[in-house]
């Protein structure tokens, strides 16, 4: 399976939500991982996955995010691409790796955030362009599994 990767371009916010809503939390068409992982995903992902910090020093995201945005799509394609690079996520609070986190890598520093529940289910936690970090989550261990 071939994945495109496709920048999607809407009018405003109002659009990348609406699109958010209805491919992401639409229970009536839910999204797999290429390993069959059930990703649940809440109407509040979208403040945290679509809005960045205006100041570098405070963490509160208020400002709209275009190019997280622009790839809204890519969430679901990274999700199902069986050559995603698949690696342990950090748990910011312990400071340690968490292996029920998993973060999917492509287009070399796009990268897809789940918490995985159980052996067939998983959250959404969050996804963006880590071009300031992604050095730092590849050295991150392989996702083997729990």
């Amino acid at each position: 399976m071939v994945m495109a990767y496709i920048i999607t371009t809407l009018p405003d916010e109002q659009a990348y939500r609406q699109l958010f809503l209805n491919t992401y939390c639409n229970i009536a068409s839910p999204v797999f991982t290429n390993d069959g992982l059930r990703v649940s995903f809440s109407p509040n992902n979208f403040n945290h996955s679509f809005f960045e910090s205006s100041n570098r020093r405070n963490p509160t995201k208020d400002v709209f995010s275009i190019v997280r945005a622009e790839r809204i799509l890519w969430i679901k394609e990274t999700l199902e691409d069986p050559t995603s690079d698949l690696r342990i996520g950090w748990d910011n609070k312990t400071k340690s790796y968490d292996n029920s986190r998993r973060v999917a890598i492509v287009k070399n520093d796009y990268v897809v955030i789940i918490s995985i529940i159980n052996p067939t289910k998983a959250i959404f936690i969050s996804a963006y362009v880590a071009d300031n970090s992604i050095g730092k989550i590849l050295m991150s261990p392989v996702w083997t599994g729990i």
